[in-house]
């Protein structure tokens, strides 16, 4: 796998999600003049975050990038998942946003904790 430094993707934030209320919380503005691709996003939980849903996409529209994804699978404190559009036979579709575009992730069924930390990989253009 390629370092991702060398393609151009870098961390773009490091923003806290609260698990425990259905909200949507700006991970990210594209700054003027950039257009942005994102990669993926690693969300580490600061306790169960039990059968919460979460999704990333644009402001209004905050699943399409990665639809409502069930985060049952973590357990405990500091567990981590990688949320991206999953890779198949046909490429996976990537979403490219043009200067000026908020960000968000979007929870939904809350049952976790406040304290989550959500980072989000992409590159600019």
């Amino acid at each position: 796998m390629a370092d991702l430094r060398t393609v151009g993707i870098s961390l773009l934030s490091t923003t806290t999600v609260a698990l425990n209320s259905n909200a949507d919380t700006t991970l990210y503005t594209v700054p003027v003049g950039k257009t942005c691709v994102l990669h993926s996003a690693i969300l580490v939980v600061g306790a169960d975050p039990n059968a919460t849903d979460i999704s990333i996409g644009q402001d209004s529209a905050e699943t399409d990038f990665v639809a409502a994804t069930d985060l049952n699978l973590l357990v405990a404190a500091n567990d981590a998942c990688l949320l991206a559009p999953l890779p198949s036979a046909t490429p996976a579709k990537l979403k490219a946003y043009t200067a000026g575009t908020v960000i968000q992730a979007q929870v939904t069924n809350q049952a976790g904790g406040a304290t989550n930390t959500l980072h989000l990989f992409g590159f600019l253009y």
